[in-house]
């Protein structure tokens, strides 16, 4: 797309690069400068006129036009004139001009007349950047079907959204049509996608992959799920390319990406893999879980606590940020648990460590955090995607919601449950006393569980051994007290039930982590959401869901958010046309269209 000097200053005021985002500047209203001989009261309207007298009062322009398109006198009105709208109106001088027309008791007048230049059709005025003027001669001077056409955009959405810039009838810009919020739409997504496209950059790879993990599946003692097939075989493809892979694996909690992590590694094993996860206690359980299914592989954990050792001599490097700080050898592949837990300077680093020159290896992050499908397939304009929509095995978990008066039926439970050797998890909004927040915080709660169970255990966010204790807690705990720390990760085999305090004050998605913490061997689980609302549809439909991906729509549809996989966008989408809960579909089209199928 070649541009003038005078358009490229106009796209870099008003931030845009296309001129299909240029359509999506949208007039904020219209003004009929079509000449009509029917006088319509409370409308603005344009008469051709000639004017008659004008009168200065002290706050005032009063002009008597003769309105020779309705046949008879008319009287203006100016409010607080300014001194040059005196020159508009001149004794004897034919003109049109354009004002509010307003009846009364056979009197008609026209408010805050404006002379007009070019008369004879619907106007549109803009609210942006540039003079509404300004705009208007910019669109109409540039904005044509070929530009759009040239741009990829589809021949009928652009000819669609053309008609909100180039009107032939008085529009409703309050409620549009289905075929121009659908145009609206398509083009938003369109512009979206393109430049997330354009982002998205190949590099050379150090090594190509030349192993399989069949063999070594049918060894395990269960069969990989068909997502869990399917995502590994995307990966197989990706590492025998020339050029390095970027994809995000994201798949539900207990879904088995541990699984596909390990077979990563394994079709990797002629060149070395990385695996960075954001705490010890993950990095721990991942590097068990490599001593256990791949026995014959030469793997090494590195932690802060580990000593520096040479780490050439390992095929698979697992490990906590402490990797940022070792000399590491040269890798095949780079896998990353739950990149967004990492700060934006670690994930540089990484970049940096995986980097050299034009080369890079295959990197792959995982996410134990289900996104719609519609974010999902937008996503893959700028990086490879595999949801794992199913787990290995049905979790039996009963989720509740219950109020004040059901506490002593709660305390029953718990006490049956700890009697059976199960473990509980209460996770509290806050860690100390509000003046704002109607629930206990962590601090005032604590003393009544102590006194009343033993193996009482407590951390969050800001305590700086909660890993030590959610350790201690697994191997000898009965209840564990916390803040949403305990999202994402740690395998706690024997928690049964978890209670959730002001549940409504949270994102179904984290409700669904959290949920997820239990019934992880297939323990009969039980997941209680306490509120002192009365009634929330939100929660009880939450209830009756168990996928991880149904509930990111369902977060989607009730929060009207769209955290593009990287939390880019919070509550509040950046979207002004696309409803992401909604309008798959449209997604779809663009995805077709963007041959970025």
């Amino acid at each position: 797309m070649k541009l003038t000097k005078a358009q490229e200053e106009k796209f870099t005021k008003l931030n845009i690069s296309s001129w299909a985002e240029l359509t999506l500047i949208t007039p904020n209203a219209y003004e009929d400068l079509r000449l009509s001989d029917k006088l319509i009261p409370h409308t603005n309207q344009l008469i051709d006129a000639t004017v008659e007298s004008v009168y200065r009062a002290p706050n005032t322009i009063q002009i008597t036009f003769f309105a020779h398109n309705f046949g008879h006198a008319i009287q203006g009105v100016m409010f607080r004139p300014k001194p040059y709208m005196m020159h508009q109106f001149n004794v004897g001088d034919r003109n049109y001009f354009y004002g509010m027309i307003e009846c009364k008791m056979g009197q008609c007048s026209i408010s805050m007349p404006r002379k007009i230049i070019t008369a004879g059709a619907i106007t549109p005025k803009y609210k942006c950047k540039l003079r509404s003027d300004v705009m208007l001669r910019f669109v109409q001077a540039n904005l044509t079907l070929e530009k759009l056409l040239e741009e990829g955009l589809d021949a009928k959405m652009a000819e669609e959204i053309l008609k909100l810039h180039f009107p032939t009838m008085m529009l409703d810009l309050k409620e549009h049509d289905s075929q121009t919020l659908e145009a609206l739409k398509y083009t938003e997504l369109f512009v979206y996608m393109k430049l997330l496209a354009s982002k998205k950059r190949s590099y050379k790879t150090f090594l190509k992959a030349t192993n399989d993990y069949k063999a070594w599946a049918k060894t395990l003692p269960f069969t990989l799920t068909d997502k869990q097939v399917q995502t590994i075989e995307d990966i197989k493809k990706d590492l025998h390319k020339d050029t390095a892979a970027k994809r995000m694996i994201v798949g539900d909690v207990g879904s088995g990406k541990t699984m596909v992590i390990l077979a990563s590694a394994l079709m990797m094993l002629r060149g070395k893999s990385i695996l960075m996860a954001p705490t010890t206690i993950l990095a721990n359980q991942l590097f068990e879980e490599v001593q256990k299914f791949l026995p014959n592989m030469k793997s090494v954990l590195v932690t802060n606590k580990t000593k520096k050792i040479p780490l050439d001599a390992y095929d698979f490097i697992i490990g906590t940020h402490a990797l940022l700080y070792r000399d590491l050898p040269k890798v095949g592949l780079v896998m990353v648990d739950e990149q967004h837990r990492f700060g934006t300077q670690q994930r540089n680093m990484l970049n940096k460590l995986v980097s050299n020159g034009d080369a890079k290896p295959h990197f792959l992050q995982f996410s134990a955090t289900p996104i719609p499908r519609t974010l999902a397939m937008i996503e893959t304009a700028h990086i490879d995607v595999s949801l794992i929509t199913t787990t290995p095995f049905k979790k039996d978990i009963t989720t509740t919601v219950i109020h004040k008066q059901d506490f002593k039926e709660l305390i029953v439970h718990i006490k049956d449950e700890i009697d059976k050797g199960n473990q509980i998890l209460l996770v509290y909004p806050l860690v100390e006393k509000s003046e704002v927040l109607e629930y206990q915080s962590i601090d005032e709660a604590r003393g009544y569980w102590e006194a009343k169970f033993d193996n009482v255990y407590v951390t969050h966010g800001k305590d700086k051994e909660k890993e030590q204790v959610l350790l201690d807690f697994s191997q000898r705990g009965n209840v564990l007290i916390a803040t949403t720390v305990v999202e994402v990760g740690i395998s706690l085999p024997k928690l049964s039930t978890v209670v959730i305090v002001g549940a409504e004050r949270l994102g179904l998605s984290t409700l669904h982590q959290l949920r997820g913490r239990v019934s992880r061997t297939g323990l009969k689980g039980f997941c209680y959401l306490y509120t002192n609302q009365e009634r929330s549809s939100r929660l009880e439909e939450f209830c009756k869901t168990s996928s991880g991906f149904d509930i990111a729509n369902m977060d989607l549809k009730y929060r009207k958010s769209g955290d593009l996989l990287r939390g880019t966008i919070q509550s509040g989408s950046q979207f002004k046309w696309i409803d992401l809960a909604e309008d798959e579909e449209i997604v779809a089209k663009v995805k077709k269209d963007l041959l970025l199928q």
